[in-house]
């Protein structure tokens, strides 16, 4: 098969494949999107042809179709629902964005007024969930615990674990999203020795999570403003972004007929590892590593040598090629939050250094490699006093919407199945076994 010789078909939207060695040619239907590039539907592929696609990472596969979220790399575009990110950063708020990623639409008063009263009245978790902490070691990473403690959501919450249930679906989607900052608030506090605090209804989204980490019961907790805007900003930022590692394995898992929880669980597991979730930690690491201020041409010289593995976390993105949207949002919030905060941390310092003299360098502006949401996201959490080990959570609580959202998609997709990708075997023929002492 040689693409050269690929065409588009005619306006019957198909494509043609002519595979050289043989002379035959097949068709296959050509799908359009809303917006975006082009699909070829391969369905038919392997009864068609005898072939498979090879595509390691899925860099130009469809798993699915989806209505949800739409990113132009190239043109550093991200849309919700078809909403840019800008203005949802600029004008909604977190939980209104939760809404459009589940229902398709913005809400109107009334709907918004019930979403929010039903997500502030499952924030709290059954109680024997307490007691499920103390089997965890102190000093165990927060992702760990968040990770088990999802995961066991589906043994105290059985009424809605019934998939094809749509009410059992709503309720659990409404769950998992009230209950994520209470439990990553749980693994901060159970990490540091201080007691739990129970969520208060009065308070958003947003300010009950900083109330539920940050405070303590000996004394009255006042919630920044300042530092709620941001957080709930940082929510917003990170509630989906497409097909990414996470996503693609929360729907992986769920296209088993898994329940809600155990999905949810299976993509905070992937949204652990570094080249996903992680970088934001890993930015903070690269800083502390650095030292200071004076090191950053020394590390910036070793970036740029290509005989060396040195990575400069935070910059860049697998998707954007020209800018990432996200990281434009988060600049201005970082700037403004350790403003007002009159925060001076060397690390910060080094940070904004280092921004600066990236954001000049020719080897960076030449490929490309702007800072991304990472990069500032770490950034404004160290300053709000959250520990690395909890940005990945937080990650993952924000993250929780559009899991559920791609789920739910997926559960109502007629054409959804389980998924079972193929491969290209590269191991040995058929061979026969060969009693012990007869091998050499």
């Amino acid at each position: 098969m040689d693409g050269n010789n690929t065409k588009v078909g005619a306006p019957s939207g198909t494509m043609t494949l002519t595979d050289n060695s043989t002379g035959k040619s097949w068709d296959f239907p050509v799908l359009e999107g809303s917006v975006g590039p082009r699909v070829m539907d391969v369905r038919s592929l392997y009864a068609k042809t005898g072939m498979f696609t090879y595509d390691p990472g899925f860099m130009a596969t469809a798993a699915c179709r989806s209505s949800i979220t739409y990113i132009d790399g190239d043109q550093g575009i991200l849309m919700y629902r078809g909403y840019p990110i800008q203005e949802l950063a600029a004008k909604s708020d977190f939980l209104e964005v939760a809404y459009l990623l589940l229902n398709g639409e913005l809400p109107n008063p009334e709907q918004k007024k019930q979403f929010v009263s039903d997500i502030t009245h499952h924030t709290m978790v059954h109680e024997q969930i307490t007691t499920f902490f103390r089997g965890f070691r102190r000093d165990a990473h927060p992702m760990a615990v968040l990770c088990g403690v999802v995961g066991a959501l589906s043994a105290f919450y059985h009424d809605s674990t019934d998939i094809n249930d749509p009410y059992q679906r709503m309720v659990a989607s409404h769950r998992l999203i009230a209950k994520l900052p209470t439990i990553g608030a749980m693994a901060y506090k159970y990490a540091h020795g201080q007691p739990f605090m129970y969520p208060k209804n009065s308070l958003s989204y947003a300010e009950n999570f900083l109330y539920m980490t940050f405070g303590v019961p000996c004394e009255e907790y006042v919630v920044s403003p300042t530092l709620a805007k941001a957080m709930d900003l940082i929510f917003i930022l990170h509630a989906d972004h497409e097909q990414n590692a996470s996503t693609a394995t929360v729907r992986n898992a769920g296209s088993s007929g898994a329940n809600p929880f155990a999905c949810i669980a299976a993509g905070i597991a992937s949204l652990w590892g570094p080249a996903h979730g992680g970088a934001n930690e890993a930015v903070l690491k690269m800083l502390a590593r650095i030292g200071d201020k004076k090191n950053i041409p020394d590390f910036i010289k070793h970036v740029k040598d290509k005989n060396e593995h040195e990575i400069q976390y935070g910059f860049g993105h697998r998707v954007y090629k020209n800018y990432d949207p996200r990281a434009k949002v988060m600049r201005e919030t970082c700037h403004k939050v350790l403003g007002e905060l009159g925060i001076h941390d060397p690390l910060l310092d080094l940070a904004m250094e280092l921004e600066k003299i990236s954001l000049s360098d020719d080897y960076f502006i030449s490929r490309k490699l702007y800072p991304n949401v990472d990069f500032y996201s770490g950034i404004i959490l160290k300053a709000m006093g959250f520990p690395t080990s909890m940005f990945t959570v937080l990650f993952a609580i924000a993250r929780t919407v559009g899991w559920i959202a791609q789920w739910t998609e997926m559960i109502e997709d007629p054409d959804s199945k389980i998924m079972r990708p193929r491969q290209l075997f590269t191991g040995s023929d058929e061979r026969h076994y060969v009693d012990i002492g007869e091998r050499h």
